[in-house]
């Protein structure tokens, strides 16, 4: 047996617990999704689902105990994830205000760098990785094979956070005119939440 029925049910309210907790794929979501519609965000979405399935690899594979066990090699990532999503943030202070017309191609970022981004903010924050060492040690049957285990937790973890961000998404698209009231201040709140995300992971 992989994993009792009861003990996946409790997985699973927790994956959906952890998933409303705003975070830099939420917010990823929420700012692509007023800017480009759920349509494309998918393409984000999937980037950052991707990221997650290897950071979920990684800590049941045993990485998160290394990190631990070489603070340095932490502190080297802990700085590289945070200047990226204070670059992040720069770039959406600076990003056009929303507009009511079809945005011009220039404005539009290719799926490839929108699955680039929702990657990457994934893996910019190191303790994320730990914190999934510590999480899912809840749920591991030491005495079970590891494989099917990780299948059944990567599988309902990303489903969970999938849905729940195209649904930030999907939001964030209907709400869009409300949105665009605010025009760049939108833009600014987003910019400077990422910012205070990038500045907080060194302080912490």
């Amino acid at each position: 047996m992989v994993m009792a029925f009861h003990l996946w049910l409790v997985f699973l309210v927790a994956a959906m617990g952890l998933a409303v907790v705003p975070g830099p794929n939420s917010l990823l979501a929420l700012s692509h999704g007023a800017r480009y519609g759920h349509r494309r965000t998918l393409f984000t979405i999937c980037g950052g689902v991707f990221g997650f399935l290897i950071l979920i690899a990684i800590a049941m594979f045993g990485l998160g105990a290394v990190l631990q066990a070489q603070p340095d090699a932490m502190t080297a990532l802990q700085w590289v994830g945070a200047a990226y999503l204070v670059w992040l943030g720069i770039k959406l202070w600076y990003a056009p205000a929303l507009e009511l017309t079809k945005l011009a191609e220039s404005q539009i970022y290719s799926p490839t760098s929108l699955f680039r981004q929702g990657f990457f903010a994934a893996l910019s924050n190191p303790k994320v990785l730990l914190f999934f060492t510590a999480f899912l040690a809840q749920f591991i049957d030491p005495e079970e094979a590891l494989l099917p285990q990780f299948i059944v937790i990567a599988i309902t973890f990303i489903c969970v956070e999938f849905l729940a961000e195209y649904g930030i998404a999907c939001v964030a698209h209907r709400i869009r005119p409300k949105l665009m009231q605010s025009g760049q201040r939108f833009n600014q709140g987003c910019g400077m939440l990422f910012i205070v995300l990038g500045v907080s992971m060194t302080l912490a």
